[in-house]
């Protein structure tokens, strides 16, 4: 097995709505916010080859939405997505499977693209079985209030219409053979955290339930969840989970860092090392 940090690169959410009700003079010392109070986070992808699959995990946001779109969430830096699994020495076309940890647009944009002519949309990887939960893809069709800004038809449809889509929660054999796939309904309903086996360590996507190593604080949980208190129950759990076992947490929207560790002190759960996924292994 051969694991991969993939960039999709950065965009911009309110520093705010990222920490909830944790007040700016705290999370601005971890995440600095610009003028507008806006910070920057990574898109950041896992890539894991595994035998004959190859596995990526969410597709950040893609480019398919136009420019004032686009204008809203600034997105900057020099990653890409498919740009950084070919920098890994593979193609689009190696992709055999697709775990969204969810369906909110910055983590599955990225698997459906305009063709050439722009005139339709085709699949980003055209080999793969995108995966989901069906009760999380039901959230996404029949959206809430809360998350109806945030799901995109044009970003989930054409993988149910290209018959790519597959459901964690339908199948009757396990899909893959390291990986083992956790649930959270803090953030959304029925989010993927997928927890992978390699080198004799545990290593975790945890996608939302903590974005990155600022969000470390039971309490520090975003404005974005739909059922905060579950949020907290759900990273108090994982956690705990993490400290015992030595888990190796890995981030999807840390500006600086891929993967952290944690530790219980008196003072509740804090960071014990923080680095990139390389620096791990």
């Amino acid at each position: 097995m051969i694991l991969h940090s993939i960039d999709a690169g950065y965009f911009k959410l309110d520093g705010g709505a990222m920490f909830g009700v944790v007040p700016k003079t705290f999370w601005n010392k971890l995440i600095p916010a610009d003028e507008n109070n806006l910070c920057s986070w990574m898109m950041r992808c896992l890539l894991i080859e595994d035998g004959n699959q190859l596995i990526l995990i969410d597709t950040g946001m893609g480019d398919k939405q136009d420019a004032k779109w686009q204008g809203y969430y600034y997105r900057h830096g020099e990653g890409e997505l498919v740009k950084s699994i070919r920098a890994k020495r593979y193609s689009e076309n190696d992709v055999t499977d697709v775990i969204l940890s969810h369906l909110h647009f910055d983590h599955c944009g990225g698997s459906v693209k305009w063709n050439a002519e722009r005139t339709k949309f085709e699949m980003t990887f055209p080999n793969a079985r995108y995966w989901t939960h069906s009760e999380h893809f039901e959230s996404a069709i029949h959206p809430n209030p809360r998350e109806k800004a945030t799901f995109f038809r044009d970003n989930i449809l054409p993988i149910q219409e290209a018959n790519q889509l597959f459901f964690v929660d339908k199948v009757a054999e396990k899909p893959f053979k390291n990986i083992e796939i956790l649930t959270a309904d803090g953030h959304t309903e029925k989010m993927l955290m997928p927890k992978i086996s390699y080198q004799n360590k545990e290593i975790i996507f945890i996608a939302d339930t903590i974005p990155s190593h600022a969000h470390i604080p039971v309490p520090y949980v975003m404005g974005y969840d739909i059922r905060p208190l579950q949020t907290m129950i759900e990273k108090d759990n994982l956690l705990s989970k993490a400290s015992e076992n030595e888990w190796i947490i890995f981030f999807d929207h840390d500006p600086l860092y891929d993967c952290a560790t944690v530790q219980r002190t008196e003072k509740g759960f804090a960071l014990k090392e923080k680095g990139s996924l390389v620096e791990f292994f």
